[in-house]
């Protein structure tokens, strides 16, 4: 699980986008050679496949199939990144937060995710107490449990009920991305 981070003048960075197992890190480089313009943090472990960017820049080159991936990832991942802008600006820090874990616990393998209030306010450009005030409300209401480091999900569908818009926005899109085509699947039929 890797976060993309924009870091400012000062140090201060924010989550503009995540991956998990459904993206790739590093695909402007092989679709345009050019450098990644932000910070981008391992935060769950995992497995992950490298590929040297020469021979993604080859497959993008010379294969329709591959480009028009690439492309749809990269669109799908800046329409992540556009509703997270939106989030972070018009949404409550409880709000925010219900729509992160979700998208953790979405590529997390279990309910049990490692983080602090200290990381999350980090992450979500929020301050810490608001973090941890919004948390206490989500641990009574029976969404969360929490202890020191560890926040584990125990009721997803109040989650989703508590979260923003944004969420569901971004998940539906990532699943349209998922989903395959009607003739890739009529051709493996065949």
């Amino acid at each position: 699980m890797l976060s993309l981070l924009t870091v400012l003048e000062n140090g201060d960075a924010i989550e503009t986008a995540n991956i998990g197992r459904e993206g790739a890190f590093g695909l402007f480089a092989a679709m345009y050679s050019r450098a990644s313009f932000n910070r981008c943090i391992v935060q769950l472990e995992g497995h992950t496949v490298r590929c040297p960017i020469e021979l993604l820049q080859h497959e993008f080159d010379s294969s329709e199939h591959v480009r028009n991936l690439l492309v749809s990832y990269s669109e799908t991942l800046l329409s992540q990144v556009q509703q997270t802008v939106a989030c972070n600006a018009m949404h409550s820090t409880e709000e925010r937060i219900c729509r992160w874990l979700l998208m953790m616990h979405d590529r997390a393998e279990g309910a049990v995710l490692p983080y602090t209030h200290e990381f999350l306010s980090e992450i979500l450009g929020a301050n810490r107490k608001s973090v941890t005030l919004a948390a206490q409300s989500m641990q009574a209401a029976g969404l969360i449990s929490y202890r020191r480091g560890t926040i584990q999900v125990l009721d997803r569908p109040g989650l989703e009920k508590a979260s923003c818009e944004c969420y569901a926005i971004v998940k539906q899109r990532f699943d349209a991305f998922l989903t395959p085509p009607t003739t890739a699947v009529r051709s493996q039929l065949q």
